[in-house]
């Protein structure tokens, strides 16, 4: 890995990012809204606030990477289309000099979308938990990371930005069914909760669900913890030999 084309591939990321204002206010504003949205949905509901608290730590655990994921998938789509990625691999840039420039620079961008959602549910919401929210937060970064890496890695699979959005219900909706957003994961059919354990998005939303649960640093969460980031490096690792050096 060569440190300056590294370096050169993240600033290069960041400035393409940050001058697209539209990507931005979804990565940064879109998940706020949508949980302070989902406060006045519950807001006259009979014990809504009980309810939303609940859900409302899920989403922080569900919405970055669901977010970053699609934004991910997207601008590598488009990359390629546009045929800058082809440009530079007539250069010395290895592959993983790139992705790793890329996740790197959307994980960078995701830390204000954590930020950000954090600091609406527990002070601009009013949201309680039992545990820290420095260790929500870090649970939210851990999600985005899964959902940039997830989504470099689709991004090979797809010919067109198209194909790359057709990837969300897949990868994305699935575990939002099964993550224990709609039902308690031990609830499920036999089947589904095994499934359910293999996807990144139970893990996280098993850490919310205990740090709003417990104020223990437990061995669980821990375990979450490192789930996830073993899963994000493992799609990390896998994208560079998936990602084809042509625009098919």
């Amino acid at each position: 890995m060569n440190a300056r084309t590294y370096a050169a591939t993240v600033r290069r990321v960041l400035a393409q990012l940050l001058g697209d204002r539209r990507t931005v206010a979804l990565i940064l504003v879109v998940p706020a809204l949508l949980v302070i949205l989902l406060s006045f949905v519950y807001r006259d509901y009979p014990h809504g606030e009980q309810l939303f608290e609940r859900i409302a730590v899920i989403m922080i655990a569900v919405l970055p990477m669901a977010v970053m994921f699609l934004v991910t998938s997207v601008t590598m789509l488009r990359e390629r289309a546009s045929g800058t990625l082809e440009r530079l691999w007539t250069t010395s840039l290895h592959r993983a000099d790139l992705l790793t420039g890329y996740a790197t620079a959307f994980t960078l961008v995701s830390v204000g979308q954590s930020l950000l959602l954090v600091a609406v549910c527990a002070w601009g919401l009013g949201v309680t938990i039992a545990g820290s929210w420095g260790w929500i937060l870090l649970t939210a970064l851990l999600d985005a990371f899964v959902g940039v890496a997830l989504g470099l890695l689709v991004s090979a699979f797809s010919r067109t930005e198209f194909q790359a959005v057709q990837f969300m219900p897949v990868v994305i909706g699935v575990q939002m069914f099964l993550c224990g957003l709609l039902v308690a994961r031990d609830e499920m059919p036999r089947g589904l909760e095994v499934t359910s354990r293999l996807l990144p998005m139970s893990w996280a939303v098993n850490a919310v669900t205990e740090i709003r649960s417990t104020a223990e640093t437990t061995a669980g969460l821990v375990c979450d913890f490192g789930m996830l980031a073993v899963i994000g490096l493992v799609a990390l690792a896998v994208a560079p030999i998936t990602m084809p050096r042509r625009t098919r």
